[in-house]
Formats: C-alpha cells, sequence, structure tokens
C-alpha cells in the first residue's frame, strides 16, 4: 500500500476505470455521479472508482 499521502492522492485520487474498455480517467467525482463524463475511447458512462491494492 501506498504510504505517502502525496502518491496516495496522485495514484488514487480522482481517478475512474471504464466498466466496458478499463480505460483510466481523471476527472471530477461530482461531474461521475450526475453523468457528465464520459469514456474517451468507447464513450460509456459507466464509470467506476480505481481500485485500491
Amino acid at each position: 500500500m501506498v504510504k505517502f499521502p502525496e502518491a496516495n492522492k496522485r495514484l488514487f485520487g480522482n481517478v475512474f476505470v471504464c466498466r466496458k474498455c478499463k480505460t483510466k480517467i481523471r476527472t471530477d467525482p461530482a461531474k461521475v455521479r450526475k453523468g457528465k463524463v464520459m469514456c474517451r475511447n468507447c464513450n460509456s458512462k459507466a464509470l467506476r472508482p480505481v481500485r485500491k491494492k
């Protein structure tokens, strides 16, 4: 796990993954909840937060 808060924010903060094509997108969580953000590759609105391994 990441031990520094700066690294944790950089790797996991505001990062979402497309459920269809698995592309990472960095955007505001409020826009994702409202459905205003689409995937750049497949134009899907189905996004999930990136997993913290």
